[in-house]
């Protein structure tokens, strides 16, 4: 949690100087319709924390004696179910030890109701700060704040949770301008659902068309919280969420970014949040991943992205057309890494989190243009002398080989030999352990031989592209 710009008096609020044990409550840094947050000193660790408390202010208010009550015996249901869902968000978020996602530290009942203890996290939240300072809002600066946050998310979707409630509100940029990822508002979304008041509960414009349905959670997935985040970039780019979703289903009014063009901004992150915002969620990118891949984000912005990936298999990145060639390998790098791993399918893991490992750095620019395969033809013939014709009169005969189009980089340690359709290659890794090559069209048998295992991996390559590969054996 932290320290908003503004403070302002919050009713029901506890008084400073309250104490729970060696928490001691200093003063109100906000609150809303759900929840009180307030800055407290940890006497025992002597350090400023943040404590937020469940208070739904439409179902209780506080007494005399500092207790929640009820404002009716009718919203006992509601608002224990919105208890409970406050609890169990406080102990998903203290399983996650993520940077950029908020961190609990402790949990606790009292006074009729529950808290939580967090970090206190400096700053303000990124709906403040766009208001205050529109003039930061660019392109840089939002491909500088969106790999900590898919990071962050990513975390949560692979443990199976969705957030639900990503919006500029609940994403707090730090005075060292690294963002988190607040609560989920899992207690908002419980107290909606049994009020018949989900509409009142939802953020309108951030919250896709399956968070209206009765039938939500079947619907839900990682798209959701990826609408959601559409809506946060939509809102940063232009100064205003999309329509509303539930209209929008009605009547699609939405203008894509692509069409408008804002000054600024490249074609592939508006195309991206384009897609992020479609109505139907089929029609979205389906993961984290594969958003990011949308959006040509560049090789150093990858490093920031995969932390949460590091431990999960996969082996490649391919491509999508691009919009324009690019000539070094570098810009290869830089501009088709990403866009690619929709259209593999796959996630990227052991090979991205070694390269992470290893400090980010890239793979040497010297590149090895491997041979194509060999064909098994003999050179032509003059037919006129009957003779192997020069050099310069072959080249000139035959057709130009196919220009390398793939950039390869390959997991390879000290001491393994690779054997590229059976011909050995001449590689040796890099410092982050990788080793490069080029590649035109075909059908590829990687064999990396050594360490008294063989590894090997099969790949087509149809088109331009960026591969990570770490064969297994």
């Amino acid at each position: 949690m932290s320290e908003h710009d503004n403070k302002r008096t919050v009713p029901n609020a506890l008084p400073p100087g309250y104490r729970f044990n060696e928490f001691e409550i200093k003063d109100v840094i906000g609150g809303g319709g759900f929840g009180i947050v307030y800055r407290a000193w940890d006497h025992q660790l002597e350090r400023t924390i943040a404590i937020k408390e469940f208070m739904p202010a439409s179902l209780a208010v506080r007494g005399d004696d500092l207790n929640l009550v009820l404002r009716s015996e009718r919203f006992s249901k509601t608002f224990h179910a919105g208890l409970n869902s406050f609890i169990q968000e406080a102990r998903l978020l203290a399983r996650f030890n993520h940077p950029n996602l908020l961190h609990v530290l402790r949990f606790w009942v009292q006074n009729d109701t529950a808290y939580m203890g967090t970090v206190f996290y400096s700053g303000t939240t990124l709906s403040r700060l766009a208001a205050a300072r529109p003039d930061l809002i660019n392109e840089a600066w939002i491909r500088r704040l969106l790999p900590p946050l898919f990071g962050a998310i990513n975390i949560i979707h692979q443990e199976g949770y969705l957030h639900r409630d990503i919006s500029l509100d609940n994403i707090q940029i730090q005075e060292n301008k690294v963002p988190v990822l607040l609560d989920f508002g899992s207690a908002r979304k419980t107290i909606g659902n049994l009020s018949d008041e989900s509409e009142t509960m939802l953020r309108p414009g951030f919250a896709p068309i399956e968070q209206y349905s009765d039938n939500n959670e079947s619907e839900q997935g990682p798209w959701t919280d990826i609408y959601a985040l559409g809506a946060v970039l939509h809102t940063l780019i232009v100064g205003a969420p999309p329509p509303v979703s539930v209209v929008r289903s009605i009547e699609d009014n939405y203008r894509p970014l692509s069409e408008l063009r804002p000054d600024g901004f490249s074609l592939p992150l508006l195309h991206a949040i384009d897609r992020a915002l479609a109505l139907n969620p089929a029609d979205r990118p389906q993961s984290i991943d594969a958003f990011a891949a949308l959006m040509a984000l560049s090789a150093d912005e990858l490093n920031d992205i995969l932390n949460a990936n590091s431990e999960k298999p996969g082996t490649m990145l391919a491509t999508v057309a691009p919009e324009e060639p690019t000539a070094t390998a570098v810009a290869l790098l830089k501009r088709y890494m990403w866009p690619g791993l929709a259209a593999a399918g796959v996630l990227l893991g052991i090979v991205v989190g070694v390269l992470l490992g290893s400090g980010g750095d890239a793979p040497s620019e010297t590149q090895i243009a491997a041979q194509p395969p060999a064909t098994g033809v003999a050179p032509a013939q003059d037919a006129d002398r009957g003779a192997t014709p020069t050099t310069g009169q072959a080249a000139a005969q035959r057709p130009a080989p196919p220009e390398p189009v793939a950039q390869i980089y390959i997991k390879l340690r000290h001491g393994e030999k690779l054997a590229l359709n059976g011909s050995p290659q001449a590689l040796e890794p890099a410092p982050n352990g990788f080793a490069s090559l080029q590649l035109p069209p075909g059908e590829y048998d990687f064999t990396i031989s050594g360490r008294e295992q063989i590894r090997q991996q099969k790949i087509s390559i149809e088109r331009k592209g960026v591969w990570l590969i770490n064969p297994q054996s």
